[in-house]
């Protein structure tokens, strides 16, 4: 535990700026609203329209809905039919709000380390109008405002492109060695590495920790609360 505080305060130490990631470090977006029947459903919809061809075998049985919104973008980029997925998408996320699960510990983080200075901002797979929903209901919207970025129709800037964190801190003015970024899966540390900004993953099982641990992630939390209370000054 100690050895684990001593990381985590030299990690922090020069963060000016908090880059999160959404669905993981900050909530459980699909906690009640799952993510699987949200990919079944695109697939199904596709399927409708007669477009069933369009996906691999593995495509059409993933859990995980940006996995066929990415594969129908590599077939038809830039497409009507990408930008209604895209939509069809962002309008499940935003069903999902309601049900969510905020993560352990996060909000109070969020707001300790906003009073003691750090700027935060979200980056995100997950359209912006869900992350806003979402923040308001948790009264954290005024922490991240304005720098939260996300899901355009732009596709090919989905992490693990480094997009969006660059994106962040341009506007924030700050480089790469001034920021952290909280992710919890493997694009997550592919972005933040070729972003040049230092990474902490989060992952609340042991699977996750196996994925960012193969992924090259050299920190790792189990809980948000050591965090916390390396913030608060505690221990």
């Amino acid at each position: 535990m100690a050895a684990q505080t001593e990381n985590l305060r030299d990690l922090i130490g020069p963060v000016r700026v908090v880059l999160w990631d959404f669905d993981g470090p900050i909530c459980r977006l699909f906690a009640g609203h799952k993510a699987e029947r949200v990919a079944n459903d695109l697939v199904a919809w596709l399927e409708v329209r007669g477009l069933h061809g369009l996906l691999s075998g593995a495509e059409r049985d993933t859990a995980d809905p940006h996995a066929v919104l990415r594969a129908v973008d590599r077939r038809h980029p830039d497409s009507d039919l990408v930008a209604e997925l895209e939509e069809r998408l962002t309008q499940e996320e935003l069903r999902a709000v309601p049900s969510s699960l905020p993560t352990p510990y996060a909000d109070p983080l969020i707001r300790t380390w906003t009073a003691v200075g750090a700027r935060p901002a979200i980056v995100t797979n997950n359209s912006p109008q869900v992350v806003r929903a979402y923040l308001a209901d948790r009264g954290l919207l005024d922490c991240f405002q304005p720098h939260i970025y996300g899901r355009t129709q732009e596709l090919q800037y989905l992490k693990p492109h480094p997009h969006y964190l660059n994106r962040a801190l341009h506007a924030m003015g700050v480089a790469p060695a001034g920021a952290l970024f909280i992710g919890d899966a493997p694009t997550d540390c592919q972005a933040a590495r070729e972003a040049g900004v230092p990474f902490l993953g989060y992952a609340r099982n042991e699977r996750k920790e196996k994925l960012l641990s193969d992924a090259g992630a050299s920190h790792v939390v189990a809980s948000l609360l050591p965090l916390l209370r390396v913030v608060r000054g505690e221990g």
